[in-house]
């Protein structure tokens, strides 16, 4: 979750360590340093809060002759979020610094080994037991390279770890353990980073490093160790299609808010490549999974908004494709021993492709001889690298630590999913008219989006007093309402649930009252009678209701409600892809309303890469 960079170069190290770390903000963080050599000494500057700290500290801090160093923002998960406790870390004596993603589980231990032999400690994290480690093993190893590779031998846990020494002027070291970590190569120059954003606008061509592998880097020179025996390790440049133009707000107040506005594009990207025309009429074209077999179940895994994109494919995937379907929060899935038969088929969702708990679950699944599919948004991620097959959303950078535009090309790559199945199970029987509906989407939510973002920033204004949300839906609108609760939550820090409509009456109605608002999912489908029976009941409890609903035939549906919202008429799939940037707009609305941080709100992150 937290932001790493690291360069050596030719460049003045430091304003570019800023900017990477600028360009990584989005992944929340609560502290931030950096560490450059100054000659032969090695400099540490940090502050606790925004990077607008740090920078006031380094400006009365000569740093421009630097040439090597890295950078850091924390998201506190050992130790408080207070200076002593941001990275960089020293080793004793101060002569080694890294900076650290992830969890060292077995810290303690290492720090009481290191207490009695006389090691002193500043500040409550694991990281600064890792840098004490590595210069405690450089007393006996041959080099700097060895003693860190010691040391990483002997840490337990997940870790992306980069390493700045005097010792070795000009030298970055880096290391991954189920914690993303990869390196930019440009001309003379050689960044390292948690996440391509951090050094786009200087290079686009990428180094994956894999679990258990070492980066030596120095100057425009890269090499790659195995962390077991330090042999040589042979590896690949990627060019990354990304650009900084992609990265950049467009105008748009926020990133959220531009990604939102983005979903038409990125519907039309996703769709890109996976639809043919015949003589028979348009097919769904999925070639990554043409040599899979059609799975007798499929057990889907998620966490978060992920999850929820799950849930919504899970009814098409057994309707439209014909597949048996679970459904599994990938932190539950992990640890509940499921029972997984060799032919059995995994789907993990995942944005980043570096969540913790998918990516643990993924690993399971392989380890019970079942075949992965991986569905992701990041080339080169950990579950892009080991699920057995990944269908990329192709959504390009999401910025905003809220995810919006994912949650759409996830949605629009399931529906794919089902046609193909049903595709393969019974060729006579694919629905046309859902696929036909699907393409036809981009231009109907371009057409759409203008209006329903005056309508959701007018709700905002009424409805931002509230402490409190019902969301209400049947069917795959269970799933939306489940994510307009997590979006209002996310970013207002107001209190949603997301319920079955048909579950009220099973507890929660007893909430309703004129200061608990309830958004219903009503839209035109065959359980709208359903809902609108769910609506009447709230009425009649004084309960205030905006009901998001569709045209028919021109008219919308005959509702009392305090606020309708009309969508324009679709096919009952593609209304979801109306409705979820609805959910979205209004979300992002009541909470720039109420002066929120909406690119960064508080206590989260992008991507959750510890359990």
């Amino acid at each position: 979750m937290c932001g790493i960079i690291g360069y050596s170069g030719h460049r003045p190290a430091v304003p570019l360590l800023l900017e990477g770390l600028h360009r990584l903000e989005y992944r929340g963080y609560d502290s931030a340093g950096v560490a450059f050599e100054q000659g032969a000494h090695l400099q540490v500057v940090k502050a606790a809060g925004k990077l607008a700290a740090l920078e006031e500290k380094l400006e009365k801090v000569p740093c421009m002759l630097a040439t090597a160093g890295i950078g850091h923002t924390r998201w506190a998960t050992h130790g408080l979020p207070v200076e002593r406790n941001a990275h960089p870390h020293l080793s004793q004596g101060g002569g080694i610094a890294i900076i650290h993603n992830g969890i060292i589980e077995n810290f303690q231990e290492l720090k009481d080994e290191l207490l009695a032999r006389g090691h002193t400690f500043l500040s409550d994290t694991d990281t600064e037991v890792l840098a004490h480690l590595i210069g405690e093993e450089r007393r006996m190893a041959d080099n700097l390279g060895d003693a860190f590779a010691r040391a990483l031998r002997r840490a337990h846990g997940a870790y992306a770890v980069v390493m700045l020494a005097p010792e070795e002027l000009g030298v970055i070291y880096a290391a991954r353990m189920a914690a993303p970590l990869l390196m930019g190569v440009g001309t003379g120059e050689v960044f390292v980073a948690s996440d391509i954003p951090a050094f786009l606008p200087y290079t686009r061509e990428v180094v994956f490093l894999e679990d258990g592998e070492i980066a030596r880097i120095e100057g425009g020179r890269w090499s790659v160790f195995s962390l077991a025996d330090l042999s040589p390790v042979e590896k690949t440049v990627s060019h990354v299609p990304w650009d900084m133009q992609a990265a950049a707000k467009d105008g748009y107040r926020h990133f959220m808010l531009k990604e939102i506005m983005e979903q038409p594009r990125v519907i039309q990207d996703c769709l890109s490549g996976r639809i043919t025309e015949s003589a028979s009429g348009h097919r769904v074209c999925l070639r990554e999974l043409d040599g899979l077999p059609v799975p007798e179940r499929l057990h889907i895994v998620a966490c978060g908004t992920s999850y929820n994109a799950g849930l919504w494919g899970r009814q098409l995937l057994e309707h439209t494709g014909g597949i048996p379907t679970d459904l599994d929060i990938a932190s539950e899935f992990r640890y509940r021993d499921p029972l997984l038969r060799p032919q059995d088929m995994v789907l993990v969702i995942s944005q980043s492709g570096e969540t913790a708990d998918t990516l643990a679950a993924l690993r399971l699944a392989r380890e019970k001889g079942c075949k992965v599919i991986g569905l992701c948004n990041v080339l080169g991620s950990s579950i892009a690298r080991e699920a057995d097959v990944v269908l990329y959303t192709q959504a390009g950078p999401e910025i905003s630590v809220a995810s919006t535009k994912a949650m759409c090309s996830q949605m629009t790559l399931l529906a794919l999913i089902a046609l193909y199945y049903g595709q393969r199970r019974q060729p006579a029987c694919a629905d046309p008219e859902l696929l036909e509906a699907i393409m036809g989407l981009p231009v109907l939510l371009a057409g759409a989006l203008p209006a329903m973002r005056q309508k959701a920033e007018a709700l905002a204004v009424r409805f931002s007093s509230a402490r409190s949300f019902f969301y209400l839906g049947r069917g795959q609108y269970y799933a939306l309402a489940l994510e307009g609760a997590l979006k209002l939550k996310e970013l207002s820090y107001i209190h949603a649930e997301g319920y079955a409509s048909g579950e009220m009456k099973h507890g929660p109605i007893a909430l309703i009252d004129p200061a608990f608002p309830t958004f219903a999912l009503a839209l035109d489908n065959a359980l709208f009678p359903k809902v609108k029976s769910n609506i009447q009941e709230v009425l009649a409890r004084q309960g205030r209701v905006i009901a998001l609903v569709q045209e028919r035939d021109g008219k919308a549906p005959d509702l009392e409600v305090e606020e309708m919202w009309v969508l324009p008429e679709a096919h009952p799939v593609a209304a979801s892809f109306l409705a979820l940037p609805a959910l979205q707009l209004f979300s992002y609305h009541v909470a720039d309303y109420l002066g929120k941080d909406v690119d960064q709100p508080r206590n989260l992150a992008k991507s959750v890469t510890v359990e």
